[in-house]
């Protein structure tokens, strides 16, 4: 990934054997919490002294490491560079629940378009679970990962609407966490080695509390109220559902009762 002013030196790259990516509308509420962050929890004190001491790994541990990291793996592991630094994979999760706005483009396939397209941009979901593997630097940062993805995907939303979340699990419990901007995500792999058990990066929206509802286009609104709109129908739908059959099974009871003599 080519860096700009307000980028680091860091080289990022998609991976373009995953380019068969495919776009549809999502079927659940972008309102709704996600399963996963109704368990994940803060990261624990233990975690940040174990990372505290990580960062002062010399040369010949970070080699260590990356030797143990490619006995691990039968593809895509990590290459030590003549200066120290070093390159690898990392796969990014899509735990996205809002749409997004994009140039149009009728090379995309499934785009989910807004009412107006007059500004040749389109809302549409990215696919739920979805993985996206990078060829990044240890020297990329969060911030650079994630304008690359919206780079990719021709994503025109403001990149501060978007974060890196780290997801790991320890004692049968998960933990969800924000990274910072400026951390590198290639060497958190590193550290956790190659197992995705142990660490998952995720792409969410960048949760402030409240909705900003201002941060959002005409478009995108429109296609919220669309949406409220199709999920409300289909809980009517299934109300009237569960209503005509109990409906029907009291009449049947009904009918028993008074087949019954006396």
């Amino acid at each position: 990934m080519t860096g700009s002013n307000s980028m680091s030196s860091g080289y990022c790259s998609l991976d373009e054997e995953s380019d068969d990516f495919t776009f549809f509308t999502a079927k659940t509420s972008f309102f709704r919490q996600s399963k996963a962050k109704q368990v994940a929890k803060s990261v624990t004190r233990e975690e940040e002294e174990e990372e505290d001491n990580a960062t002062n790994l010399t040369e010949e541990e970070i080699k260590a490491k990356i030797e143990d990291y490619n006995s691990k793996v039968t593809e895509n592991g990590m290459k030590l560079g003549s200066d120290g630094t070093y390159t690898g994979f990392i796969k990014v999760h899509l735990k996205l629940r809002r749409p997004v706005t994009v140039i149009s483009d009728d090379k995309l396939p499934g785009l989910c378009s807004s009412p107006d397209s007059s500004d040749n941009r389109t809302s549409f979901y990215l696919p739920s679970d979805a993985v996206k593997q990078l060829h990044i630097s240890s020297t990329t940062t969060v911030r650079e990962v994630i304008q690359g993805l919206l780079k990719k995907f021709m994503v025109q939303d403001n990149p501060c609407k978007f974060a890196l979340y780290r997801l790991t699990r320890r004692h049968s419990q998960a933990f969800l966490e924000k990274l910072p901007l400026p951390d590198c995500p290639l060497y958190l792999r590193l550290l956790a080695g190659p197992d995705q058990e142990n660490l998952t990066f995720e792409l969410r929206e960048n949760e402030t509390g409240e909705v900003e509802w201002h941060a959002f286009s005409v478009p995108e609104l429109q296609n919220f109220l669309i949406i409220l709109e199709k999920e409300e129908n289909e809980r009517v739908r299934q109300v009237e559902q569960r209503y005509a059959a109990y409906k029907e099974k009291l009449q049947q009871a009904l009918c028993k009762v008074k087949g019954k003599p006396g």
